[in-house]
């Protein structure tokens, strides 16, 4: 098996899309993206200023097998930054071949590379592979932290 891993370009936006779509279909999610090439394409690759987040691509003997989108985030208890992982992917007929975890290790290389503080994401309690798979290697979870948000409605009201 031959994995590579490389940084997304804007020739890649709709690749990242159909990842976005695919993993919202494995957590059910489906209904709530609505992101699309445009979106993807102004936020990732703008043309002024700094990208909201940055995508890897996995690629197994040069067939796209899953992706990660991630961001920088703050720590001021550490006062450094961090990287936050939005989303991991892998396609399921590439799972058990250490796609995931190549993709995972990698952006902690890239966090120690950055000198960023700590790296965290979030998983949903239900997704019981994707709990083993992070705690066996190494993560912790929080389980006295909830996430917060406000978005569509509850957002825009404030505006």
């Amino acid at each position: 098996m031959n994995l590579t891993i490389r940084a997304a370009t804007s020739a890649d936006v709709p690749l990242v899309l159909e990842f976005i779509r695919a993993l919202a279909e494995y957590e059910k999610l489906a209904a709530e993206v609505t992101a699309d090439e445009a979106g993807l394409a102004a936020t990732l690759f703008p043309a002024a200023g700094r990208p909201a987040a940055e995508c890897r691509l996995a690629f197994v003997d040069g067939v796209a097998a899953g992706f990660a989108i991630y961001f920088t985030n703050y720590s001021t208890f550490l006062a450094k930054p961090g990287l936050h992982l939005e989303d991991l992917f892998v396609k399921p007929e590439f799972r058990g071949r250490g796609v995931g975890k190549a993709l995972l290790l990698g952006l902690a290389r890239l966090a120690n590379e950055r000198g960023y503080g700590r790296m965290e994401w979030t998983v949903l309690d239900w997704n019981k592979p994707a709990i083993a798979f992070y705690e066996s290697l190494g993560a912790n979870r929080l389980l006295d932290w909830q996430i917060c948000r406000l978005t569509g409605e509850s957002l825009a009201r404030y505006a």
